[in-house]
């Protein structure tokens, strides 16, 4: 059954709000501890058959990938995932979870404005977008939702994570990061922790789940993930935030196609970096095993 919310999508029924692939929403593992050697082994081998390993030995280059078919048990796999890299606009998630948490908690009215500056700030990632739902959420705020116990999705303990100190567009960082004085960085684990409490329906709610991830679908900018994967695979489903800047090159998404069902997010700092992850989304993808079912991709995201 299906229903609207608030939120202005359609969401699962009560049943599907409450448990996500059958597991209780507190039931989950620790996404750090659910490395998989297999997959890893996989994933090492295909960096080096690309020719990036030396990137990976330099920090020019994090990547981390979950295999989520069973999100009671996901699988995952990583390059220098603690690592913390200057990442532009990608961190405009944080700012997506903040403004549905206010919202969440009737501190901020989801009105005709918001929900226009939220779909510009994520699908053609606007910088005056984004800056204005930073001012409107707050920014002190922020900052202490992403390193709240709740979510830790700033952690010091694992080298960062999440992080917005600066408005979008000309200015001076507020505040920047405490272990990098990086003003919008984050690391590929908590951008991948991110997605994977976004699908398990812990962010917020459910419902302010699955209304966040209606954003993050139908990504606008076709390049990086987006670019590389439409060329084999025009039908997939991609639910994605990237960012450019100069030399940093950014991209987290979840994708589902043919019975696979995933979390790939990769950071990079090389001029090549683009055109790193546009090949490396579809090494990544071949990596990827299909459910027995490949029938379907689930139900439709409206």
């Amino acid at each position: 059954m299906l229903r609207r919310t608030g939120f202005g999508g359609v969401v699962l029924g009560l049943a599907g709000l409450l448990s996500i692939g059958g597991a209780a929403l507190a039931d989950y593992p620790r996404l750090r501890e659910s490395r998989e050697p297999a997959l890893q082994q996989a994933l090492d081998h295909s960096l080096k058959q690309m020719k990036l390993v030396q990137a990976v030995r330099e920090l020019k280059l994090a990547v981390t990938v979950v295999d989520l078919r069973d999100p009671e048990h996901p699988r995952m796999a990583g390059v220098n995932g603690m690592q913390m890299f200057y990442s532009a606009s990608l961190p405009k998630i944080a700012i997506l979870l903040a403004a549905y948490q206010r919202i969440e908690d009737g501190e901020m009215p989801l009105d005709a404005p918001l929900r226009r500056d939220l779909e510009a700030m994520i699908r053609v990632s606007s910088n005056p977008a984004a800056t204005r739902v930073l001012e409107r959420v707050g920014r002190d705020y922020l900052l202490t939702l992403l390193q709240s116990e709740r979510y830790l999705l700033y952690d010091q303990d694992l080298g960062g994570g999440l992080w917005v100190g600066k408005p979008y567009g000309s200015g001076a960082a507020y505040r920047r990061d405490p272990l990098h004085q990086l003003s919008h960085g984050a690391t590929t684990l908590q951008v991948a922790r991110f997605y994977y409490l976004l699908e398990t329906g812990r962010l917020v709610s459910p419902a302010a789940s699955l209304a966040m991830k209606d954003m993050l679908g139908r990504p606008a900018i076709r390049h990086k993930f987006v670019k590389g994967l439409s060329r084999q695979y025009p039908e997939a489903e991609i639910f994605r935030k990237s960012g450019t800047w100069r030399d940093y090159h950014a991209d987290s998404a979840i994708i589902r196609h043919d019975g696979k069902h995933y979390i790939v997010v990769a950071l990079s700092h090389d001029p090549r970096g683009s055109q790193w992850l546009e090949q490396l989304v579809l090494e990544i993808d071949r990596l990827m095993p299909a459910s027995p079912d490949t029938s379907s991709n689930g139900p439709p995201r409206r």
